[in-house]
């Protein structure tokens, strides 16, 4: 009972991570309609920035800063440079960003080499807790406890601010919003960018999690994002809390129990999802 409720826990906090990844990318393509395989990027752009500045000044406050300020600054050159021009196009999208994936994934190895870069864990986090015959980390509590904050945060952000209901109505209507006067593209501009700083967030806490981070993480993470975004549901934050949950618990309890599957679950997750409500389990659009 000990080792399945360690297996919850571990889930509970690669799900918070996979949250904080998969939040910007299901509102973008939810409000914006934008496909942006790149995201994934800028997960490792900000894992990258982060362990980079923090091993060099010893402060995880400040490895966290550089990491969100790389990650936003990337997607704003990403969308302001080059998806912007794409709207509504979604091929042109998939090629455009498929390529970026390619090119940061390139700069990264000329930067930083082909070999693993270690996460940061402060000191104050570094102790685990004992369950039973197991021992669990707090610093993946505090991940659990960052993930949480964060769901209820962009929660009460979507459905009491203005901004929120100028965000839902632009998913639903976009066409009266811009009649009502109101700017959608800042909002969209906006959104991107602040999606691109919570993937930086989820790269520099979520690379101790993961094991590590690569050149080649950000075009693998992709995928489980999106699968998050399938599962969960476009353009909604409890969809990708809810997806991201399920989808890192369930991996976890495979990795335990029938490893040879682990790789498989989230797929067949996913598929059946699909089959049962093809737009998510708490998606806004079907």
């Amino acid at each position: 009972m000990d080792g399945f409720v360690i297996n919850i826990l571990f889930g509970l906090s690669y799900g918070m991570v996979l949250f904080l990844l998969a939040t910007g990318l299901s509102i973008v393509l939810g409000l914006m309609g934008v496909v942006n395989l790149a995201h994934g990027m800028l997960f490792m752009i900000g894992a990258y920035a982060g362990v980079t500045v923090g091993k060099l000044t010893g402060s995880f406050a400040l490895a966290i800063l550089a990491a969100v300020i790389s990650a936003g600054l990337a997607g704003l050159f990403i969308e302001r440079g080059f998806l912007r021009k794409l709207y509504k196009r979604e091929l042109d999208q998939i090629l455009v960003t498929f390529g970026f994936i390619y090119i940061i994934t390139n700069l990264h190895l000329w930067i930083y080499g082909p070999y693993p870069r270690s996460g940061i864990v402060p000191s104050g986090l570094s102790g685990a807790i004992a369950i039973g015959a197991y021992s669990f980390s707090f610093y993946r509590l505090a991940v659990i406890a960052i993930g949480t904050v964060a769901c209820i945060g962009l929660f009460w952000l979507q459905e009491r601010t203005r901004i929120g209901a100028v965000i839902r109505a632009g998913m639903d209507d976009p066409e009266t919003v811009y009649a009502s006067g109101v700017n959608l593209m800042t909002i969209n501009v906006g959104a991107f960018c602040f999606g691109a700083m919570l993937a930086g967030l989820a790269g520099i806490i979520g690379i101790p999690i993961l094991g590590g981070v690569t050149a080649t993480t950000g075009g693998d993470i992709i995928f489980v994002a999106i699968s998050v975004c399938i599962v969960g549901g476009v353009g909604s934050i409890q969809g990708a809390f809810v997806g991201a949950l399920l989808i890192g618990i369930v991996t976890s309890l495979a990795q335990r129990y029938y490893p040879a599957t682990a790789i498989y679950v989230m797929y067949v997750l996913m598929v059946i999802v699909l089959v049962l409500k093809p737009s998510g389990l708490l998606g806004r659009r079907a």
